[in-house]
């Protein structure tokens, strides 16, 4: 089927006042293990601020914001190691500009992960990307006056935060207020003193895992569930017993990984296992600066539980065991800083980081959101061109994600402890969760839905 969405024209916004320094920023290990991976975030508006943006105020606000990011407008370059780096040099944003032949309604209400990928460019990274812009972003026109402005990246350089907070540094310069630059210096992590953590073996044999394991190729499907303010508010009052201090990610997150397992069938022969990904970025940001760090703040864990007790343990125990979990990890710098030096110790002869692996997946996934809520306004849903006019609904994908599933429980445009999950599982597994009793129990809606090649 040909696509709905139609390129009107491209064009790059540069710096408005380039820098021409040619600073270079070398990316880390935990970036380089990111480099199977490109991401994606697509926020969606209910009418269109834009004008024609090619003489548009638009533009000359993008064009200043980029100034403070020179990682964004700059190109990819090796190392003499062979490691990647970002040099400053001014290249600029491709932009694209497209017509979308649907009304926002009619999108949200009938695309597929396929087409949704139409309104952000995504794609992985050439082998020769000296000339390639690493970011780009696309501004899709809906008929009826909706609009959305999709940013793509490789996950070399950001994770979704970074991007989301890329956007709304634009839109809150679009608007006439102050921004601060970005942390743009990759993270410090503890000296190799008697104090530094030692490489716990837990974590040393899941990300070994991970690293070893083969990739999975098979035809996946996606599916937003959005659930209301009342509903999440109710579930959690309802486990209240079992965990009181729950968040809308513990709840979503348990009841998903149930009701997923249940799909695919308990084997009693292994544990149940969930890969859960959590943001770090709070670990080498100032509080007292309210600058945040752009680049990849992205941490991997795994919980596991017996088989029997999965069967057995009610939603609110499974919720209480991943709160405890995500809680130690906020807790226990240590494990995190312990996998920062696992990516570092497999450098090869000479100095060069190891090969990139799967990060997301192949085994079930879950990525939590949380710390994108501030207050009862998510940063997403306060990334606002036109006062008073925040997006209708915010995605985030990730590319080469194929596996046993990847879950993400992410804030929703109505605030409080509303929560959008979007779900991608192989095609077969999918139909079988849109149809499942406990979720539809919760009366949510579903949003872009459909195959993902």
């Amino acid at each position: 089927m040909s696509s709905r969405v139609t390129p009107i024209t491209k064009l790059t916004a540069v710096s408005s006042n380039p820098s021409g320094s040619g600073r270079v920023y070398p990316l880390t290990a935990a970036d380089h293990a990111m480099g199977t991976h490109s991401g994606a975030v697509v926020f969606y508006y209910g009418e269109n601020p834009f004008g024609s943006f090619i003489l548009d105020p638009m533009r000359e606000s993008l064009s200043e914001v980029l100034t403070l990011y020179p990682t964004v407008t700059g190109r990819m370059s090796r190392s003499p190691e062979g490691n990647w780096a970002v040099r400053e040099n001014d290249a600029g944003v491709r932009v694209t500009m497209t017509k979308v032949g649907a009304t926002l309604d009619e999108w949200l209400r009938s695309a597929d992960a396929a087409e949704e990928a139409d309104l952000a460019a995504l794609e992985d990274m050439p082998e020769d990307p000296y000339i390639w812009s690493h970011f780009r972003i696309q501004i899709n026109a809906f008929e009826g006056g909706g609009v959305a402005i999709g940013v793509s990246f490789t996950h070399l350089n950001a994770d979704p935060t970074s991007a989301t907070l890329l956007l709304k540094a634009w839109a809150d310069t679009h608007r006439g207020e102050g921004v601060l630059p970005p942390l743009l210096t990759r993270p410090t992590f503890p000296s190799s003193g008697d104090d530094k953590e030692v490489p716990t073996k837990s974590t040393s044999c899941y990300y070994d895992n991970k690293s070893k394991a083969t990739p999975c190729h098979v035809k996946m499907a996606s599916v937003t569930f959005k659930f209301s303010n009342s509903t999440i508010s109710q579930c959690l009052s309802e486990i209240e017993g079992h965990c009181p201090d729950a968040t809308p990610f513990d709840l979503l997150a348990a009841l998903f990984w149930k009701r997923v397992l249940h799909i695919k069938g308990l084997k009693n022969d292994q544990n149940c296992s969930l890969s859960i990904c959590t943001d770090f970025r709070k670990l080498f940001e100032s509080p007292l600066s309210q600058r945040y760090y752009f680049g990849n703040a992205l941490h991997f864990s795994q919980l596991s539980i017996k088989p029997e007790e999965m069967e057995r343990y009610e939603l609110g125990h499974v919720a209480g065991l991943l709160h405890c979990h995500v809680q130690r990890l906020a807790e226990e710098e240590g494990q995190i800083w312990s996998t920062m030096d696992w990516l570092e110790s497999r450098k090869e002869k000479g100095g060069k980081y190891a090969p990139p692996f799967q990060m997301y997946g192949p085994e079930l996934t879950c990525v939590s959101m949380e710390h994108m809520v501030n207050g009862n306004e998510p940063w997403m849903y306060a990334t606002k061109f036109v006062r008073d006019a925040k997006p209708v609904h915010v995605s985030c994908n990730v590319g080469n994600a194929e596996g046993e599933g990847l879950m993400m429980v992410m804030p929703s445009n109505e605030g409080g402890q509303a929560r959008n999950v979007m779900v991608m599982l192989p095609e077969r597994e999918m139909a079988e969760l849109c149809e499942d009793e406990a979720i539809l129990s919760l009366n949510p809606t579903m949003l872009l839905g459909g195959s993902q090649a």
